[in-house]
């Protein structure tokens, strides 16, 4: 059984950034051992749970264990912790040269070669390997139980169609749920897929976009983030009471440190702008807009606010109090050689200030356990200096001591899917 007010949890894509995600997530889960009975740890603190791009494959390894959600967070942590780049895209030479250095050649000697040789390269890199880690890490066979069960009101995750142009939420739960239709974007009831999965979290030009079946036909699908007008949307749909938010960055951010070089920025800096608009931008967008909604709802009379569709949405917004570009350009030399000499093809870490306008882009790549544990135990650091606000959201009380910080109760023992 899921706790009750209905709260949904929102994570945001941004690449290897979700390893912060894995951290606010795991500082709630101790937090939560640390003040609630064994007892009322048995439900599920997010009965919806909503995610796009990396978030997708994040949200959906919880839904999967939404009765167990200490475990879950424990699997993603130790997966996220030991992450390698290769566990997610191909880093040997020949796939890097199959993918990335043909496609890269393309750009500069044009389709013409292409045509001529009959290639057809679909991405920088090859996310192959990813598929093989989703089978092992996201039992989504175990959804119907969990919808069953009542341990789970539903999952969403997003992609969005290159065929049709729309922005598209994949979601399954409790059967009363109905879909909906927006300006741009629609809703499609229907068992979630690690092919659902592979096309949310599909980076656009990084990753090669997947096919998925919609309403009898079949499309293109890529990452979710994009063209997500309002990334909020499907959890308020759903029927969420109150919105955990996890950002990847950005609505805490400054300005961040402008480069000394006068030169034409390279295509890793312009790549990393591109990124951080369709990855980041939407979401504090939509973040306002709920805000000033709520606002605007408490300055009417009660008679009138009862008359609006509209209500107020509590919510928690937890995103990284650093700048992970920043984080990112300490780790460039985790990434595998490979695939540094190919982003150095567009500018990644070819000069000081070249680091430092390319780390945006390496932030999302860096799928490199020295990143990733970096970001989670930022994310674990940010809940703890937030814990009141943790504890005030979920109202959560006082309770008998529970296990040590840090520590993980006997019964989630594991291995590693």
């Amino acid at each position: 059984m899921y706790e009750t007010p209905l709260t949904g949890l929102v994570l945001s894509g941004g690449g290897a950034r979700a390893a912060y995600q894995v951290g606010v997530l795991r500082a709630i889960a101790r937090i939560r051992r640390d003040v609630l009975a064994p007892r009322a740890r048995l439900r599920n603190p997010f009965g919806i749970i909503v995610g796009t791009s990396a978030g997708a494959i994040n949200a959906a390894a919880l839904a999967s264990h939404a009765d167990r959600f200490e475990l879950a967070v424990e699997v993603l942590a130790k997966v996220w912790q030991g992450f390698r780049a290769e566990q997610v895209y191909r880093a040997d030479s020949l796939g890097v040269i199959r993918s990335g250095a043909q496609w890269l050649t393309m750009l500069s000697l044009g389709w013409v070669i292409a045509r001529w040789r009959r290639l057809r390269p679909r991405s920088l890199l090859d996310n192959a390997p990813l598929a093989g880690l989703l089978q092992r890490l996201v039992p989504l066979e175990r959804l119907p139980l969990m919808y069953a069960q009542r341990q789970l009101h539903a999952l969403a995750v997003t992609a969005s169609s290159y065929t049709s142009g729309q922005h598209v939420t994949f979601y399954d739960g409790n059967p009363a749920l109905t879909p909906w239709v927006r300006s741009q974007r629609m809703a499609v009831r229907g068992s979630i897929s690690h092919a659902h999965l592979l096309a949310s979290s599909a980076i656009p030009f990084v990753f090669p976009a997947g096919r998925l079946a919609v309403a009898g036909g079949e499309g293109w699908y890529g990452d979710g983030s994009m063209r997500q007008t309002a990334p909020l949307s499907p959890a308020i749909h759903l029927g969420a009471q109150r919105l955990l938010i996890i950002g990847a960055g950005r609505m805490h951010e400054s300005g961040g440190r402008a480069s000394t070089t006068a030169g034409y920025p390279s295509l890793a800096q312009i790549a990393g702008h591109a990124l951080s608009n369709i990855f980041l931008d939407a979401l504090a967008v939509d973040i306002e807009r709920m805000q000033r909604i709520n606002r605007t709802l408490a300055l009417l009379p009660d008679g009138v606010r009862q008359d609006t569709p509209l209500r107020p949405l509590e919510s928690l917004v937890i995103a990284p109090s650093q700048r992970l570009d920043d984080v990112a350009e300490r780790h460039l030399e985790c990434m595998p050689m490979t695939v540094r000499t190919l982003l150095r093809g567009v500018g990644v870490g070819n000069s000081v200030n070249d680091a430092r306008g390319g780390s945006a882009l390496a932030s999302y790549l860096l799928f490199e356990a020295p990143y990733t544990r970096e970001l989670i135990a930022l994310g674990e650091a940010d809940v703890q200096a937030r814990r009141d606000e943790v504890l005030q959201f979920f109202g959560w009380g006082r309770a008998e001591p529970a296990a040590a910080a840090g520590t993980v109760p006997r019964e989630l023992d594991f291995e590693l899917p």
